[in-house]
């Protein structure tokens, strides 16, 4: 894709007009009007002294009015910089650092354009090549606890969204869901796609369970993309069943993308069983990659259940050693990617860009091991990687076990330092609506399932795995609360 962003916007909203582009529970509008709203913004930026290649900040939380800032910020030349209005001041301080940005959008409704326009910093940004032909900066989760500002391209993200689009083949008058943050490159890029393709894109501020199932049902909805812990929400309320199987009968929704974080297959079977009209795609990848490396499609889920799948058109991987070099068939070890679709590096920080490659290959960090062909099951974090007693155990491997138990809806494990083992293993357990574990039962069950190195030393309850910023599951949290004490383990 050689056009920008904003170009293939402006294609799409030349194309489709009067169809509805963006909606929310307070408001329409119409590609013409996203298009003619954008402009307005256009020439504001450009009267600040707006530079080409220079980070806009743009305060979202999934309204139709955030995507109209998107288009004009990239119109004018600009690099978006998304940052969510529930983000606490001391970070989005901390983001300004960084960026050093002198213009914040903040475009609500009931706002005039010279409201939403303020002055950040007084001096503009020096210069970066790096922006140059940049389309996003998105802050992630860095392993130091630190955001890194990831810099995608329009070329890049642009012809990834073109790839996606060869698989899932979103069409013009189809209705998507957007639950998922516009801070998220997931959430991203299902939006442009829809956008891209003359959809609708129908815009939730946050996840909530009976509301979104709602939504389904009254809008129409023809896909939705989610993170795995949504769907475990989900099934945890009984109520929720009537709905679901609603849902099911009408028969609109033809896709659920999801992604974000491992779906595991116990999981994957109860949506696939309870959403038996709907095609479950698992998508596999990370912002620098800009997302869906890897795609799990129906045809695939019997033969090769719980893995990440195939990748996607123009994707290379490999899988290798701490040696750098490609492991053995069937081995563990790092999955590394190549592609026209990485990201141009982290913001003002090249020596973290240079230590994100192996000679031209992106290391994601994650262990993964080939299971077919080019069919790929992912092992876990190399940083999760839990060392007891000398053994190396992966999260996953603890995790998709004991979730093989019916009572077990979801689980979280996590290493935590000890003087005697180097580390033990803590295991977080939601059980299924109704259900009531047994501590005994579980443990003979895991007898069944793994090595004995490989069992929780500590066990604990709760009614929902804890999230992060971006709705995933968060280990770090899990592993903060038992440092200091605020949660107890089971007895016995």
């Amino acid at each position: 894709m050689s056009q920008t962003l904003a170009e293939a916007l402006d294609y799409a909203c030349e194309r489709h007009g009067d169809a509805i582009a963006l909606s929310d529970a307070g408001a329409e509008l119409s590609y013409r009007q996203l298009s003619a709203r954008a402009q307005a913004i256009v020439a504001m930026l450009l009267g600040a002294g707006l530079a080409a290649g220079e980070p806009v900040h743009v305060q979202v939380s999934n309204q139709p009015l955030d995507i109209v800032v998107l288009l004009a910020i990239w119109r004018a030349g600009g690099v978006a910089v998304p940052v969510h209005r529930a983000t606490p001041a001391s970070v989005v301080a901390g983001f300004q650092q960084r960026t050093a940005a002198r213009f914040c959008i903040d475009l609500q409704s009931g706002c005039s354009d010279a409201q939403a326009l303020s002055v950040i910093a007084a001096a503009a940004p020096p210069p970066r090549a790096l922006l140059t032909g940049a389309a996003l900066i998105v802050f992630t989760s860095g392993s130091t606890g630190v955001p890194k500002g990831v810099v995608m391209g329009h070329d890049a993200f642009g012809g990834k969204i073109a790839q996606i689009h060869s698989l899932l083949r979103f069409g013009a008058g189809e209705r998507t869901l957007l639950v998922l943050n516009i801070t998220f490159s997931f959430g991203l890029w299902v939006s442009l796609l829809t956008l891209l393709r003359g959809g609708t894109l129908v815009m939730q501020p946050k996840f909530e369970p009976a509301v979104f199932l709602q939504t389904l049902v009254d809008q129409r909805i023809t896909r939705v993309g989610m993170v795995p812990t949504m769907m475990r929400v989900l099934f945890s309320h009984p109520g929720h069943e009537a709905a679901i199987d609603s849902i099911t009968a009408a028969g609109h929704l033809k896709q659920i993308l999801i992604g974000g974080e491992l779906l595991g297959p116990s999981l994957a079977e109860t949506i696939r069983r309870r959403f038996a009209s709907t095609e479950l795609i698992d998508i596999y990848g990370l912002t620098e990659t800009a997302t869906c490396d890897f795609f799990s499609f129906p045809a695939d889920y019997t033969c090769f259940p719980g893995c990440i799948g195939r990748p996607s058109p123009q994707v290379q991987f490999r899988i290798s050693g701490a040696d750098g070099q490609p492991v053995p068939s069937g081995e563990t070890g790092e999955l590394q990617i190549r592609s026209p679709y990485l990201m141009r590096g982290y913001l003002d920080a090249p020596e973290l860009t240079a230590a994100a490659y192996q000679d031209g290959w992106f290391r994601t960090g994650d262990l993964a091991r080939v299971v077919e062909g080019d069919v790929v099951a992912l092992m876990g974090r190399q940083k999760e990687v839990i060392s007891r007693g000398g053994n190396k155990v992966t999260p996953v491997e603890i995790e998709q076990a004991i979730c093989q138990h019916v009572d077990v809806a979801a689980a979280m494990a996590v290493g935590i330092a000890d003087a005697l083992l180097g580390e033990r293993i803590h295991l977080l357990l939601v059980p299924r609506a109704g259900a009531i574990l047994d501590l005994a039962t579980l443990r003979r069950h895991l007898e069944t399932q793994l090595e004995r190195y490989k069992h929780p030393d500590a066990w604990y309850l709760a009614e929902a795995l804890p999230l992060g910023r971006t709705g995933k599951a968060d280990r770090l949290q899990f592993k903060a609360a038992i440092v200091a004490g605020e949660i107890a383990p089971m007895p016995g």
